[in-house]
């Protein structure tokens, strides 16, 4: 008889339920190995044919190291997952996650390939060090003007910051030997106010354009699409919803702002961005530029 299993996983624990014709048949736990996890569904669950767990910081490497155990594996949304599992306070996690399993009861969610991941990795990291950088410049400026004393304190500041800059250039390095051997990325940065981080982002982020069924989809994964409140006879649209890919949704609105403020040519959607400007103010122009922006990079990658 078929078996469907959830996995409450931590970074130490994973926490297994293995349920069978509608009830749990074993219940235990081993360490956070995807190896051992496996075994472990080949002996209690000969017959599995759906092992769940929800979307945290071990998904991705557990989903592909369980699909090369040949395991069943599929990650779900984890807010869709805490709500199915308020509705029954007396059950275990693991237990909960079986029984979404078992009903099909889940939303699966796309898993990013581990390049996908790499390039991502590469342009967090780049974004980390560049806040740092930007801080302590900064914190060195206020501390200089305030007190010509200080430079025997401020001086080991400044070393850090050039030793942080030129980590900046390493990582600034990297994503364009990256981005050159990329047809797809070469093709993002024709587009005027595209770069090669957001370029790679993009292309690390969608990874795929089926898997979008068209491009407005893109755009309310970005969070760039405005909510919708509907109840009776209330109906208005309010601010944009922010959810889904932040960070790629950031970078699309600071393409718009480059549109704006650097780029000289006068494309048309400059154009049309600028006459929008002049009606609804400049945030909500940048982000109606940066939903159409989303449109014609999805449409050519």
């Amino acid at each position: 008889m078929e078996q469907y299993i959830g996995l409450d996983v931590s970074l130490k624990d994973t926490f297994i339920s293995v349920r069978q014709g509608g009830k749990r048949v074993w219940r235990g736990k081993c360490r956070s190995d995807p190896e051992l996890i496996a075994v472990t569904i080949r002996k209690h669950a000969r017959d599995a044919q759906r092992v769940v767990f929800a979307t945290g910081p071990l998904s991705l490497w557990f989903y592909h190291a369980l699909t090369a155990e040949a395991v069943p594996a599929i990650c779900i949304d984890a807010r869709h997952a805490k709500a199915a599992l308020d509705m029954a306070p007396n059950k275990t996690d693991a237990d909960g996650l079986a029984h979404l399993s078992e009903v099909g009861f889940f939303r699966e969610v796309r898993v990013k390939s581990f390049d996908s991941m790499l390039v991502c990795t590469l342009v967090a990291a780049r974004h980390q060090i560049l806040k740092m950088t930007i801080q302590m410049s900064n914190q060195i400026r206020s501390l200089l003007a305030t007190n010509a004393g200080l430079e025997r304190i401020v001086l080991p500041m400044l070393e850090a910051w050039l030793a942080i800059r030129a980590r900046v250039a390493e990582r600034d390095k990297q994503l364009i030997t990256s981005g050159r051997a990329s047809e797809q990325c070469q093709l993002l940065m024709s587009i005027p106010g595209i770069g090669v981080v957001t370029a790679s982002s993009f292309i690390a982020a969608i990874e795929d354009p089926a898997n979008f069924a068209r491009s407005r989809s893109v755009v309310a994964w970005t969070g760039l699409t405005t909510r919708r409140h509907q109840s009776g006879e209330v109906d208005y649209a309010g601010h944009i919803s922010r959810r889904g890919d932040n960070y790629l949704g950031g970078q699309l609105y600071e393409t718009a702002m480059v549109i704006f403020t650097r780029t000289s040519a006068d494309s048309t959607l400059r154009i049309w961005g600028l006459k929008l400007r002049e009606r609804v103010g400049f945030k909500r122009a940048a982000v109606a530029v940066a939903r159409t922006r989303c449109y014609k990079t999805s449409d050519k990658n």
